[in-house]
């Protein structure tokens, strides 16, 4: 059995949709391209760096898919994010693209909680989720996610595709590591646990 685990950025509020750049993802009016990098950081750069090595294999959603395979071919490099994807296998979860080009991509058939089921239950390392916003929704109501990586930014922009939507199944996430950049920008893990407990505070409940 080996761990999913989403890594993505995410504003104040919640926001995952289209932080690198104009043309990312306009989609539903989206007005606030470009969000991450005022932030970006050696610090930042760092993390990504080692997120990107510990990964066996990459679950992109279609959009997530479309933007690096527009850019990541045209940067190969040394950079661990530059080797990861571009030459570590990449399965691509879309029920509208009937075959992929990238070399070393392979589109997912039938069922994606199924068909991650069985990825999950292969012997070896991490399968990282990057951005795939719709992509994450599902794996969180299919209760699919071992590992959250949120990348918090310093900004809260009030409209836009969020982490956490309706049908997102309680969980509660234990918070294993954190780093803060010198850009503010907040680094953290968390593990999931398990159902959520709830309580009461109070002096009537002293």
């Amino acid at each position: 059995m080996r761990p999913l685990v989403v890594t993505t950025f995410v504003t104040l509020d919640g926001v995952m949709q289209a932080p690198g750049g104009p043309g990312e993802d306009p989609s539903g009016g989206f007005s606030h391209e470009g969000w991450l990098p005022p932030f970006f950081d050696d610090a930042l750069g760092e993390q990504m760096n080692a997120w990107f090595t510990g990964a066996q294999d990459f679950l992109l959603g279609r959009t997530t898919y479309e933007i690096f395979y527009g850019a990541w071919p045209k940067m190969i490099s040394d950079d661990p994010v530059s080797q990861g994807l571009n030459f570590k296998k990449k399965y691509v979860a879309s029920r509208t693209l009937a075959s992929v080009e990238w070399d070393t991509a392979e589109l997912l058939r039938g069922d994606v909680g199924d068909a991650v089921r069985a990825l999950k239950a292969e012997d070896g390392g991490e399968l990282q989720v990057h951005g795939s916003a719709g992509l994450i929704q599902t794996l969180l109501r299919e209760d699919l996610v071992d590992e959250l990586r949120l990348v918090v930014f310093p900004v809260a922009l009030g409209e836009g595709k969020r982490l956490f939507g309706e049908g997102s199944i309680p969980r509660t996430w234990r918070l294993t590591d954190h780093q803060v950049s010198p850009a503010g920008v907040l680094m953290t893990t968390y593990q999931r646990v398990g159902e959520v407990e709830t309580g009461a505070v109070g002096p009537e409940y002293e």
